[in-house]
């Protein structure tokens, strides 16, 4: 009986995964043109290093705010889908990207305002010189970089994940091309150092809008909502709707990039080394976090599917098997950063640069304590992203909102300050702060889920 109940939730796992890894490889395509820009700008020195750190931790958090906000789409689209009604999800599908377009133009902007604060966070000043032309090239790339997820949410809506999957490996590949002719300055290219990393990431993110673009005119499956296209039908009642649901899920992941964005500056204000290994370690998690990101949408997907068919039962037990399927992952992965701490670091730093080397054996010193954390927190990290994207297929974003604040700023970030000190752990009391904070988090939101879908199975059943 008990094999029988197990099987309910693994005899998930086929239709997940496939529907999941177009989204894990888009998911991870994302963080690639940041893991390519650390690796060929760790070669630099580790300076340039902490100056990609600290430049990407203002578009991290400006990014997150434009991610969070463009899943408004895809619960929206997905519910449509399930009814088969095509005008709710194309009327989804315009107003988002018509907002995803307009809050990528007012981070930019933002960005360039808060620019200045590098001078005031102490951080080594000749990293904050590095990372200020960086930062304006990187910061425009949000501009479509937004657009594109506003494409990606519809289509992952209509459970047609594989589009975003090509576009970014499209991208990712004229990343690394435009990072080695840029950084380095290779057949005759200017040797332009980080802000070639820059010039690279801008070009091929504007490169993915264009592919995915193109595409959905040029498949049959998706004409009747990009055909006649425009922005003169926009509606204030469908804009309310999307931002409803949009600014809180903002806020979510806001919180919790935001708590990994004090963490880089935390350790910034220990010294270089010390926010280079933060920014390897960080590098490393999040390639492991797109993965459960990835189900995190799949998720979002099948429960808004569900809910669209008032099927209840199967909702919950759909969400489940992919709690279960991430759980699993995650532990694998813990146990590869364990087993491995000390090794991945190697792959960022030239050991054998001379005039960098005690700076380098430093920087892979505290990057493997930082990993044997990350092996801990991997776990948390993945149930939680996937219990929210449950939660957002639901449609439900205003609690769950008030609970990774508390779970990441009023649990996670005293930790992380108090035990972060130099006299205290350093850079491990940081990370120690991160894992209670995601721990908490996942505890939480699964207990909201568990409340939502029991409640909902026992209304379906009485009306």
């Amino acid at each position: 009986m008990q094999i029988l109940n197990v099987q309910k939730y693994t005899s998930e796992f086929r239709y997940n995964l496939k529907l999941a890894y177009p989204v894990m490889l888009g998911m991870i395509g994302h963080t690639l043109v940041g893991l390519v820009d650390n690796i060929m700008v760790g070669q630099l020195g580790t300076a340039e290093l902490a100056a990609v750190s600290l430049g990407n931790s203002f578009v991290f958090i400006a990014m997150s705010l434009g991610i969070g906000f463009s899943t408004a789409i895809t619960p929206l689209v997905a519910e449509a889908d399930g009814e088969n009604n095509i005008e709710k999800g194309k009327q989804a599908f315009n107003h988002g990207i018509f907002l995803c377009t307009i809050l990528g133009i007012v981070l930019f902007g933002l960005i360039l305002l808060a620019k200045p604060l590098m001078h005031h966070m102490s951080q080594p000043e000749e990293v904050v010189v590095l990372a200020m032309p960086y930062l304006d090239l990187v910061a425009f790339s949000l501009i479509p970089l937004i657009m594109f997820q506003g494409f990606k949410q519809f289509t992952d809506g209509l459970s047609q994940t594989k589009y975003a999957m090509w576009a970014t490996i499209l991208a990712n590949i004229i990343n690394v091309v435009l990072n080695y002719l840029l950084i380095f300055g290779k057949f005759g290219f200017p040797e332009m150092g980080i802000v070639g990393a820059a010039i690279g990431t801008l070009i091929s993110r504007i490169v993915m809008v264009v592919f995915i673009w193109g595409f959905l005119k040029s498949k049959k499956k998706f004409k009747p909502y990009v055909e006649r296209f425009s922005f003169k039908k926009i509606q204030k009642t469908i804009l309310r709707k999307i931002m409803s649901l949009g600014f809180p899920s903002a806020l979510q992941m806001l919180f919790e990039v935001a708590v990994f964005t004090a963490a880089i500056w935390l350790s910034g204000a220990l010294g270089k080394n010390p926010q280079a290994a933060n920014q390897i370690a960080l590098n490393l998690s999040s390639m492991t976090f797109m993965i459960a990101m990835g189900l995190g949408v799949v998720a979002m997907i099948r429960v808004g599917n569900q809910k669209g068919l008032k099927n209840f039962k199967d909702l919950r037990r759909i969400a489940l098997s992919i709690f279960l399927l991430v759980f699993l992952l995650d532990v694998v992965f813990a146990t590869l950063f364990f087993i491995f701490n000390t090794q991945l670091p190697r792959f960022y730093v030239d050991e054998h640069d001379l005039i960098n080397q005690l700076d380098n054996f430093e920087v892979i010193a505290i990057a493997s304590k930082l990993l044997l954390v990350a092996s801990v927190f991997q776990i948390s990290d993945g149930v939680q992203v996937v219990v929210l994207g449950a939660l957002r297929g639901l449609q439900d974003v205003k609690i769950p909102t008030l609970i990774t604040f508390i779970a990441y700023w009023i649990i996670g970030f005293p930790i992380s300050y108090f035990l972060g000190q130099e006299q205290a752990f350093g850079s491990v009391g940081i990370w120690a702060g991160l894992l209670a904070g995601l721990t908490a988090s996942a505890i939480m939101l699964y207990i909201r889920f568990n409340y939502l879908t029991k409640k909902l199975i026992v209304q379906n059943s009485n009306s």
